[in-house]
């Protein structure tokens, strides 16, 4: 059923006739719209929920780095391990083909060192895990990681055991390091 409605509209005596309808006006029941206050809370989520994420990550970082570093360290452990062991195994007179065309290199100087035991060796290495500096020498200013050798005493005449231990960063002095990775090995001579 639809029922039309009239009025008359009178504006300093002229008058106009408007005719409306139901059919004209939309019922109140099918708008769909969000109120200001819906609105309101879903932005206040949204951004409590990016606060939280945006303060999670510092340490998000911070554990980045920290692991890049521990992986580092394994590497240089592992590269020493490495060239002990091949090290050990030359013919006596041949230098040790770690360094390769990469010059400055300590790495032959630990040939021969078998013998000075609870003596440590200090070699440095930069953010790369590339050695540099001397052996036993002052930090370099591109050295981030500190490896020193440590020879133990020998269980048999034929093996050799060597403690590893790297830190970071390199110039600390008597200080605490940040990160430490540490590895023993054992060498038949």
């Amino acid at each position: 059923m639809v029922t039309s409605l009239a009025m008359t509209i009178e504006i300093d005596g002229a008058s106009s006739t408007v005719t409306t309808s139901d059919t004209m006006k939309r019922p109140l029941l099918k708008t769909a719209a969000f109120s200001l206050v819906e609105v309101t809370l879903a932005l206040g989520v949204a951004a409590f929920c990016l606060v939280a994420v945006l303060g999670l990550l510092p340490t998000t970082l911070k554990t980045q780095q920290t692991s890049i570093q521990q992986t580092t360290a394994n590497q240089i452990v592992s590269t020493i391990f490495s060239d002990l062991r091949a090290d050990i195994r030359l013919p006596p007179g041949l230098d040790s083909k770690v360094c390769g065309d990469d010059p400055p290199c300590a790495w032959g100087d630990l040939h021969g060192h078998w013998h000075d035991v609870a003596t440590p060796f200090t070699l440095y290495f930069t953010n790369e895990g590339k050695q540099t500096g001397a052996l036993n020498g002052t930090p370099p200013a591109d050295a981030v990681f500190r490896a020193t050798i440590t020879y133990r005493f020998p269980p048999s005449e034929t093996t050799t055991m060597a403690d590893i231990r790297v830190t970071w960063p390199a110039q600390v002095g008597g200080g605490v390091p940040v990160g430490s990775v540490r590895g023993v090995i054992s060498v038949n001579r």
